[in-house]
């Protein structure tokens, strides 16, 4: 068998092989940006057909138009610069559809280093990239959950701690005030081993709910604090916003009328209400804030419940 015959036995093999793949091979001319070559398994795919792909010009249109700009630079710019690389975007389909497309490109360079052709392949990476979709859409409803307190549906101590400390750092660097309302369910022990668990649950569910229509800031925010505690964050309100908030939140409790036999007021669930409002510029810390508060709502406990008690510091 002659050298030049078994060359061409050699590049049938090869060709065989390119084209028994699922990746798809192709072949572009640096000098003339023209395609010398591409699988034939990209009609398959894409719907158009391998004769059409003559030159980079219809590999950029083919592209998505959101994906075609930064695609098409950061390939140029890699290959001009002799580096391999890969790029995933979402390919055209002839039917207006689109597949996501990783195309893994080799420079081939000849004995002077320079730039001579690009060989690559394309992978058809779809369905890694709906799991990938599906994973991230998962990992963003967990995350939400995280912040999300599982009884009562409104956040929980977690999104406070995160979102306190936000605000606390923003009413520092603008010089606003920040106000936190403390609020503790008064008798709310005898009002579980009065009606049960089940029922003391419900009447959380309630309270949230309803201390959730006493806010009006956009960005105020209630959470369940722990067990029967719930916490109100107010940023921008001064004290007299703070003490309006508070009797809101008692009002709208009294016009709920959840009824609680054992309890001294008037027979139905009441909340003891600890209020601050400071200005962070000094040397208190958040959890200082917290602990003053904290002992407003203990006062508030102490002078006979459902009533407000509010510190103002110099923080």
């Amino acid at each position: 068998m002659s050298e030049e015959s078994t060359l061409l036995d050699d590049n049938a093999v090869y060709r065989t092989l390119l084209e028994s793949t699922k990746a798809i091979p192709w072949k572009i001319d640096w000098a003339t940006m023209k395609f010398a070559y591409i699988g034939p398994q990209i009609e398959a795919l894409l719907g158009w057909s391998a004769e059409s792909w003559v030159s980079v010009e219809d590999w950029a249109m083919r592209m998505h138009p959101e994906d075609r700009e930064y695609v098409v630079n950061f390939c140029v710019a890699q290959s001009q610069a002799g580096v391999d690389h890969e790029a995933d975007y979402r390919a055209l389909t002839k039917d207006n559809g689109y597949v996501w497309i990783r195309d893994v490109v080799h420079v081939m360079r000849n004995d002077s280093g320079e730039v001579e052709a690009l060989i690559g392949f394309m992978f058809d990476i779809t369905e890694r990239k709906k799991t990938e979709e599906k994973l991230l859409s998962l990992q963003k409803e967990l995350e939400v959950l995280s912040f999300k307190d599982g009884l009562t549906n409104i956040a929980n101590r977690r999104r406070f701690d995160s979102s306190f400390e936000l605000e606390w750092e923003r009413a520092r660097s603008e010089g606003k005030p920040l106000s936190i309302l403390l609020l503790d369910v008064d008798f709310f022990k005898q009002y579980n081993d009065l009606y049960g668990h089940t029922q003391g649950d419900k009447c959380l569910v309630d309270i949230a709910q309803t201390l959730s229509l006493a806010l009006d800031g956009p960005r105020d925010l209630v959470a369940r604090f722990g067990g029967e505690e719930f916490v109100v964050l107010l940023p921008e309100a001064d004290a007299a916003v703070a003490r309006k908030v508070a009797e809101r939140c008692q009002r709208l409790l009294q016009k709920k009328s959840i009824v609680h036999a054992l309890s001294p007021h008037g027979r139905r669930v009441t909340v003891s209400i600890g209020a601050g409002t400071a200005v962070p510029d000094g040397p208190a810390d958040r959890a200082g804030f917290i602990k003053a508060v904290d002992q407003q709502l203990y006062a508030a406990k102490n002078n006979g419940r459902d009533r407000v008690e509010h510190v103002q510091l110099d923080a």
